[in-house]
C-alpha cells in the first residue's frame, strides 16, 4: 500500500482493500503494519497496538514518528479493524 491518509468514510475503498487482502493472503498470517504520525499522536497510536510488539522511530527533525508492528491476524477483518482505529488519529499516514 502506498503512503496515504486512510479514507474512513469511503466504503468502496474498504471493500476493495479487503478483497485485495483476501486475494493476497492465506489466513491466518503475520501482517506487517507501518504508520507515520506527528509526534503528538504517538500515544494514541500506541493504544491501537496495546499488548503488541512495536518498533518506534523518530524522524530526523523529531516532528514525526513511525510505528511498525507485526501481528498474527486470523482474517482481513482484523487487519481492517486496526487500520480503521489508526485512521481515527489526527495526521496518521499508513505505509
Amino acid at each position: 500500500m502506498a503512503p496515504q491518509k486512510l479514507p474512513l468514510s469511503d466504503p468502496n475503498w474498504w471493500s476493495n482493500f479487503q478483497q485485495l487482502l483476501d486475494d493476497n493472503n492465506e489466513w491466518p498470517v503475520t501482517y506487517l503494519f507501518k504508520f507515520i504520525v506527528p509526534k503528538e499522536g504517538m500515544g494514541a497510536l500506541k493504544l491501537v497496538f496495546e499488548g503488541q510488539d512495536i518498533d518506534i522511530k523518530a524522524s530526523k527533525k523529531g516532528n514525526y514518528q513511525s510505528l511498525t508492528s507485526r501481528i498474527h491476524v486470523q482474517n482481513s477483518d482484523e487487519v481492517i479493524a486496526i487500520y480503521r482505529a489508526a485512521g481515527e488519529i489526527e495526521g496518521v499516514i499508513a505505509l
